[in-house]
């Protein structure tokens, strides 16, 4: 693909600083926006969006921040919480990864209730963690420390599975709760029962290192993720080596996420370059990407809920892309 073909950002919003995770509520609000967070050095801030493909009263995107959380280090994960809503009693819940190997859950009323309770136990650099996606009462979180620690909202650790090589991915099952898929950096994805703590089921890349997973949340059987400079997918019942792989990215690929509103859209972003990281927004039944969108050191990447749409942080903006069904 040639570098000419990419296109400017749909929507943009401007932050204060640069932004290294940004995460879109994958859970309703209750309310017609959604919840956004995005974080950088020492900050998370969140905020509510709306779109004019929602609301034909709004121009391009209407952006409202809600509250600005101080964090003591810069975020590198963040997850949220099915908990976190605004109609009735708002309430904001989610949870954060930070260099100093901990977890930080914060939960805030927006008005004078704000807590933060501290998870410690992993030993190395946590790499990604997400929510119990049903009640919200547990977190998963994957290491360099070759663990994946489940705990309750209290802090304890409830199981720890051991892994062969760092953690790199974790996702949990839309509606079955003992099911937790691990993505290994060696190359390894695997599917564990959380009831015997063990794996029921395991994928292999064929290559390593494997840089990001995901499950498609709205079609079980489909798993993709990045490695080397490839993407690669799976029907996990048909095989557990990929049923398609495609090099995507000239230098390697960093992140890998299926859309939540179409089973066939996915995207992956390349490695940071010293200026400029890209974006692909891939569609199954296309051999070349639907979209081509850069950004200027670009990180984090995340779908809306409901439209074909993602997001990426960059030097003190966000950047939206929308892309067709």
């Amino acid at each position: 693909m040639q570098e000419d073909s990419s296109r400017t950002p749909s929507y943009t919003v401007t932050c204060e600083d640069y932004v290294h995770v940004v995460e879109f509520s994958p859970f309703s609000s209750g309310t017609p926006a959604s919840l956004l967070a995005y974080g950088g050095n020492q900050y998370v801030v969140v905020g509510t969006c709306l779109f004019q493909e929602e609301d034909m009263d709004i121009e391009g995107i209407e952006f409202n921040v809600l509250r600005a959380f101080h964090h003591e280090l810069r975020v590198d994960a963040l997850a949220w919480s099915p908990e976190s809503r605004l109609d009735r009693i708002p309430t904001i819940r989610f949870c954060t990864a930070a260099a100093d190997r901990k977890l930080r859950l914060l939960t805030s009323d927006l008005q004078d209730r704000h807590e933060v309770k501290v998870m410690e136990g992993h030993t190395g650099y946590i790499n990604h963690l997400v929510f119990e996606p049903t009640e919200g009462k547990q977190i998963a979180s994957v290491s360099d420390d070759h663990t994946c620690r489940v705990w309750d909202l209290d802090g304890n650790e409830s199981t720890t599975l051991r892994l062969r090589s760092p953690g790199i991915s974790v996702c949990w099952h839309p509606e079955e709760a003992f099911k937790l898929m691990v993505a290994e950096k060696k190359g390894t994805i695997r599917f564990y029962d959380l009831v015997t703590q063990q794996a029921i089921l395991s994928l292999d890349c064929g290559q390593s290192p494997l840089m990001s997973a995901d499950w498609c949340l709205t079609n079980t059987i489909k798993v993709g993720a990045v490695a080397g400079n490839d993407w690669l997918i799976w029907d996990i019942t048909r095989s557990s080596y990929p049923q398609e792989k495609r090099p995507a990215h000239i230098d390697k690929a960093r992140l890998f996420k299926w859309s939540r509103a179409n089973q066939n859209l996915f995207a992956t972003t390349g490695c940071p370059g010293k200026i400029c990281s890209q974006l692909f927004i891939h569609h199954l039944g296309h051999p070349q990407p639907v979209t081509i969108g850069s950004a200027t050191v670009g990180s984090g990447l995340s779908w809306h809920r409901t439209l074909p749409l993602c997001v990426i942080g960059s030097d003190r903006k966000l950047c939206f892309w929308m892309t067709e069904m």
